[in-house]
């Protein structure tokens, strides 16, 4: 975790649970809401919630507690929110994995989130970045499609996990350029990195965070970023789309969600006020902070998205085999 990255985090983590509104708000006797946060306390998707939280209370003159649930990859706190009262009493924080990619998998439980869920907003994109070690001699795409197609047995590269935002780039990199890629799950970003430092595994696709220090210090070579534009916060390493897949783009991100039945006026209301947020300087230097990219859709624009990133996944995850 780099300095400024847990800098950002301790003073997201201080900010009080009750999230504070406006004067008007706490004087109009209206209940608390709660921002239902489907991550640990601490980590990344944590301070997003806190930092979009912060600044939507006042704007809905409400006070907002934030709640901590985590477990089941982001898919228990979003179950919570399915259930809650659609007032705009109860938002929650969703992620690509809990969304749009666990939905499609072999042991998905029945939860549904495009039918049980109302997309409010996107507001942040996280960079995923496929790394190579200095051992390997990979120093950009071509080398890897190269190698991948010579190796007999393929070349292997590292993620997060199974089914991961990670893991289906790769999938979808290795079946557009006909390579052969060979998955290897990791528990998180860091031993996959760890791994391909030592030399143990020639690639990893992991998040930009975690390589980047590495990238900088010349150990991991950056052979590019998955999404379909340059990072902020690395703008120097190209896309992959760059690097010789014309149109490639994978993305990671975390939204804001309400219940289904909450009504389209005030699916509008926080819309506009989390497009508001997201576009003060100050919340873009904290996602920036939190190793996200400011990255902000509308309700309906974020609805067609996820309709789109839903099906895609949908379609691929129903032609893998259980070991690729």
């Amino acid at each position: 975790m780099t300095p400024t990255r847990r800098r950002a985090l301790l003073a997201l983590a201080a900010l009080p649970a009750t999230l504070p509104t406006t004067g008007r708000a706490q004087t109009g006797a209206r209940p608390p809401g709660q921002l239902i946060i489907p991550f640990a306390a601490g980590a990344s998707a944590d301070g997003v919630g806190r930092l979009i939280g912060a600044g939507l209370g006042p704007r809905i003159e409400r006070n907002l507690v934030a709640d901590n649930r985590p477990g089941a990859g982001g898919t228990l706190g979003l179950t919570l929110l399915a259930r809650a009262p659609a007032d705009g009493s109860v938002l929650g924080i969703g992620a690509t994995g809990a969304v749009v990619i666990n939905p499609h998998t072999p042991d998905a439980t029945p939860f549904d989130p495009l039918a049980q869920l109302a997309p409010l907003a996107r507001v942040a994109e996280i960079p995923l970045v496929l790394v190579a070690g200095a051992a390997s001699g990979l120093r950009n795409l071509p080398d890897v499609i190269a190698r991948a197609k010579a190796e007999p047995n393929g070349l292997s590269f590292g993620t997060t996990g199974t089914n991961s935002a990670q893991h289906l780039a790769i999938v979808t990199l290795a079946r557009t350029t006909r390579s052969n890629l060979v998955h290897i799950p990791y528990r998180g970003s860091a031993p996959a990195v760890t791994d391909v430092l030592a030399g143990n595994l020639p690639l990893a696709c992991v998040d930009l965070t975690s390589a980047q220090a590495h990238i900088q210090a010349g150990t991991l070579a950056a052979i590019g970023l998955t999404g379909g534009r340059r990072a902020q916060l690395a703008p120097d390493i190209p896309t992959i789309a760059e690097g010789g897949v014309p149109g490639f783009s994978v993305t990671a991100w975390m939204g804001l969600f309400g219940p289904a039945a909450l009504p389209e006026a005030m699916r509008q209301r926080i819309s506009r006020a989390v497009g508001e947020i997201v576009a003060e300087p100050d919340a873009q230097r904290g996602l920036l902070a939190l190793a996200t990219e400011p990255d902000f859709l509308g309700h309906a624009e974020f609805a067609r998205f996820l309709s789109a990133e839903s099906a895609r996944w949908r379609d691929l995850l129903g032609t893998l085999g259980r070991t690729e």
